[in-house]
């Protein structure tokens, strides 16, 4: 019993291993929601089907800071487990513009 106890825990272990999350790049300047965030989620995220103006899927519409702002947790979690988008892909760049904007406070600015 407490051989199999052991075994469950080493691979639950491993499991959790083998789950890479993206950690971004902060150095430089801070990105801001207007100039670099905000183009990025239109582009790749508030779009048809997705999470454009009426959108209930995940965190609803990402269409305003007001929207993205509310769900920045969410974002952050989807851009560093890979989950989203669902379509297509961001760039190491891109990923690293949104994330270093939410760990900065999310500014409206």
């Amino acid at each position: 019993m407490k051989i199999s106890r052991i075994i469950l825990l080493l691979v639950l272990g491993m499991a959790s291993c083998s789950e890479e999350l993206f950690e971004p790049t902060c150095t430089g300047t801070t990105p801001t929601f207007t100039t670099n965030v905000l183009p990025i989620i239109q582009a790749n995220c508030a779009t048809s089907n997705c999470h454009n103006s009426g959108s209930s899927k995940g965190p609803g519409a990402l269409t305003t800071y007001a929207q993205i702002s509310a769900a920045k947790s969410r974002i952050s979690s989807s851009i560093r487990n890979g989950s989203m988008p669902k379509q297509g892909s961001l760039t190491t760049n891109e990923k690293n513009q949104i994330l270093c904007w939410i760990e900065a406070g999310a500014l409206n600015n």
